[in-house]
C-alpha cells in the first residue's frame, strides 16, 4: 500500500481509543462530513432525555471503526476469504459515509418533513414522487464530497481504483449490489457488514444500540463483542453469508429486543414523537420562507451544495428570525422551548392497517373542523415488521463450522415472543391544556369513534422517562 501516513487516534466513550486510517481522516476532514457534528443522532429525543445530545458525527466514525474490527476478525479467522486491505478500506468508508444524507434532527427530516411536503405536492400536481430516503441523499452527498474535495486522488494513494471502488462503496451504503462493479459472489458477505438488508445484523446497529443506550442512560444487555468472536463466513448455494455460532442465538434476540425496547422507551416516546411533529409543523411553515443558496428547505435534497449547509441549526434560525413570514413557525418552536407541548389524549391499540384506516378516515372527516387533533400511527417491531429476523440468520455449529443452518425460536427458548410487532394510534390535542378542554377533546374523539365503529381511546402508559 502506497500511503505512509500514521493512523489517527480518536478517543470515543463507546469504543475507547479507535485507530482511524489516514484515508478515512481525509473523508472526515471535509465540510460534508463535519456537517454531521450538527445533526442530533436522536433528533427531538434530546428534548425528552437530556443526555441524548450525541450527533451523527461520532456515530459514523464508530460504524467505520466497527466495520474495520469486524473484517479484521474475519480475515484473521479465515485467511482463505482473501479479504484485502482495499476491501477493508471500502467497507470502512461506506460505514463512515452511510449517514451523510440525514437532514435536520435525523429521521424527523426524512420520516416526517419530506413525506409531508411530497404529500402536499402530490395533491397539487399529477406527478407522484417515489419515497425519498436519507440513503438516497447519502449517495448524492458522497458523490459531491468526493468531487469537490478531490478525494479520488487520495484514494489512488492507497491503491483504491476510483472507477470501481466508488461504485462498490455506494453499493455497500445501500446494502446490496447494483450495476457492474463490486466484489462478486465470493465476497457477497461484504454487503452484510454496514447495512445488512438480509437480517439487520450489522455494525451500524451495533454502534447505535451501544451509543444510544449510553447517552440515554438505559442499560445495555446485548454484547456485540461476542458476535465479533463467533461470526464466520460460510457459503450458501452460490453466495457467501456471515453466519453466527448457534449458541449465540439468544444474544441475537437480545439485540433485536434492545432495538424494540429503545423504540418503545425513547425513539417512539410519546413526548419525543409529538415534539418531532411540532418541529415538522414549524419546518413546513418555514419551507417557503427560509432559503439556502436561494433554494427552499425541501428542495435542498436535490442540491448537495445547499444541503451541506442544512443542519439542526435551522431550529434557531427560525426561532431568532425577525421575518414576519416565519411568525407561525416561531410560535410553534417557542411552545417547545416553553414546554407547552401538545397533550396526549390516549391511544388505540390496533393492527397497522386498522390504525391507518382510522387516521385516514379522521383526516377525511376533519377537513373543516377539529384541526386541533394530531393522530400518530406508531409501530414497534424487531426490525422486519411482523417477521422474526432470526429466521433470516444462518448459524453454524462447533462440530460443523462450514455447514450453515437455520435455528427456530423454539430451539432457543420457550419464553420468546409469539408476535414481533405491535401498532397503536396515539391521539394528541393542540388546544388549551386545561382539564376541561382535554376532557372535551376526548369526548369529541370518542364520539367520532363510536359513530364509525372504531375502538375508544385508552390511557397512555404512564409518564416514564419523560424529562
Amino acid at each position: 500500500m502506497a500511503g505512509q501516513q500514521p493512523m489517527k487516534v480518536f478517543n470515543d466513550p463507546i469504543h475507547g481509543h479507535m485507530e482511524i486510517h489516514p484515508l478515512l481522516v481525509k473523508f472526515i476532514d471535509t465540510p460534508q462530513f463535519q456537517r454531521l457534528r450538527n445533526i442530533k443522532q436522536l433528533g427531538a429525543a434530546y428534548y425528552v432525555y437530556p443526555g441524548a445530545s450525541h450527533n451523527r458525527f461520532e456515530h459514523s466514525i464508530g460504524v467505520a471503526h466497527l466495520a474495520g474490527q469486524f473484517l479484521q476478525a474475519l480475515r484473521d479467522r479465515q485467511p482463505d476469504l482473501d479479504i484485502t486491505d482495499e476491501d477493508i478500506l471500502c467497507v470502512q468508508i461506506a460505514g463512515l459515509c452511510h449517514d451523510l444524507g440525514h437532514g435536520p434532527f435525523s429521521h424527523l427530516f426524512d420520516g416526517r418533513f419530506i413525506p409531508e411536503v411530497k404529500e402536499q405536492e402530490k395533491h397539487s400536481s399529477n406527478d407522484i414522487d417515489e419515497k425519498w430516503r436519507h440513503e438516497d441523499a447519502s449517495i448524492m452527498m458522497f458523490d459531491h464530497m468526493v468531487e469537490v474535495n478531490k478525494l479520488e486522488e487520495e484514494m489512488n494513494e492507497y491503491d483504491l481504483v476510483p472507477d470501481e471502488d466508488l461504485e462498490f462503496i455506494k453499493q455497500l451504503i445501500v446494502g446490496c449490489p447494483r450495476g457492474q462493479n463490486g466484489r462478486g459472489k465470493d465476497k457477497s458477505f461484504l454487503y452484510e457488514i454496514v447495512a445488512n438488508k438480509t437480517n439487520g445484523i450489522d455494525v451500524d446497529k451495533w454502534d447505535y444500540l451501544a451509543r444510544d443506550c449510553h447517552h440515554l442512560g438505559i442499560p445495555m444487555s446485548f454484547d456485540y463483542r461476542r458476535l465479533l468472536m463467533f461470526a464466520r463466513v460460510c457459503r450458501v448455494d452460490t453466495r457467501t453469508h456471515i453466519c453466527i455460532r448457534d449458541k449465540e442465538a439468544a444474544n441475537l434476540y437480545d439485540m433485536f429486543y434492545r432495538r424494540f425496547s429503545l423504540h418503545r422507551r425513547a425513539y417512539q416516546h410519546r413526548v419525543n414523537n409529538i415534539i418531532s411533529q411540532m418541529i415538522t409543523e414549524a419546518l413546513l411553515e418555514a419551507n417557503e420562507h427560509i432559503k439556502i443558496d436561494g433554494i427552499k428547505l425541501s428542495e435542498t435534497i436535490d442540491n448537495m451544495s445547499a444541503y451541506t449547509k442544512l443542519t439542526d441549526s435551522v431550529f434557531d434560525q427560525i426561532l431568532n428570525s425577525p421575518d414576519v413570514n416565519l411568525q407561525g413557525a416561531r410560535e410553534i418552536l417557542n411552545k417547545i422551548i416553553r414546554r407547552q407541548i401538545y397533550k396526549c389524549l390516549g391511544k388505540i391499540r390496533s393492527e397497522a392497517k386498522k390504525a391507518r384506516e382510522i387516521k385516514n378516515k379522521w383526516v377525511k372527516d376533519s377537513k373543516t373542523h377539529h384541526k386541533d387533533f394530531v393522530l400518530d400511527v406508531v409501530t414497534l417491531d424487531y426490525g422486519m415488521k411482523d417477521k422474526d429476523p432470526i429466521d433470516k440468520v444462518y448459524f453454524y455449529s462447533k462440530k460443523n463450522p462450514d455447514k450453515p443452518k437455520r435455528i427456530s425460536k423454539e430451539q432457543v427458548s420457550k419464553l420468546l415472543p409469539a408476535d414481533f410487532d405491535e401498532t397503536f394510534l396515539r391521539v394528541y390535542w393542540k388546544g388549551e391544556p386545561d382539564d376541561e378542554s382535554l376532557e372535551s377533546a376526548k369526548e369529541i374523539f370518542n364520539q367520532w369513534c363510536k359513530d364509525n365503529g372504531f375502538p375508544l381511546l385508552q390511557p397512555e402508559d404512564g409518564d416514564e422517562d419523560e424529562a
